[in-house]
């Protein structure tokens, strides 16, 4: 089989691949995704790998080399430490963030997860009912606010912990 046949027949499949793996990555669309495995696939098919290989197997090999890829060109984030004073009065970052009796970590958490939630895939409602969640509404006070039942927000609940946990 030539590369244009193959190509022809798994493109459809690595495009729906590179749809469902943008928002795991921080800087890159479908379309930087979706190149990225077919340089995979041709470095692959010059070398002969995909000789003899069933079609589910090379789109495997194209998804792991994304999800590898992904995770090697992702921006590692600065640790910086709590305790450490920031400025020449001695301030730290635990005193600059301590707000309303939460620790410094606690609120640190919630941002990260935050942040999280705003870019990875959850629908207009689930963000909504997340943030009111972190807010200390209750599912009938959420329901009230967003003129729905206390049931679908927890329904919604539901889904939003289902997917957070992927």
């Amino acid at each position: 089989m030539d590369f244009k046949t193959l190509y022809d027949k798994i493109s459809p499949r690595l495009k729906n691949l590179a749809k469902y793996h943008p928002r795991r990555g921080l800087s890159w669309d479908e379309k930087d995704l979706y190149q990225e495995m077919c340089v995979h696939l041709w470095n692959n098919f010059r070398s002969g790998v995909p000789e003899g290989i069933n079609e589910n197997y090379i789109i495997n090999g194209c998804r792991f080399h994304i999800l590898n890829y992904i995770r090697k060109q992702r921006q590692k984030a600065d640790t910086v430490s709590l305790d450490e004073a920031i400025n020449d009065n001695g301030d730290t970052l635990k005193d600059l963030l301590a707000d309303k009796g939460e620790s410094s970590q606690e609120i640190i958490e919630k941002d990260v997860v935050s942040d999280y939630v705003r870019n990875n895939g959850f629908t207009k409602r689930e963000k909504e009912i997340f943030f009111l969640l972190i807010k200390g509404y209750t599912a009938r006070e959420i329901g009230s606010l967003l003129g729905i039942s206390h049931v679908m927000v927890i329904k919604h609940k539901k889904k939003f912990i289902f997917k957070f946990k992927k």
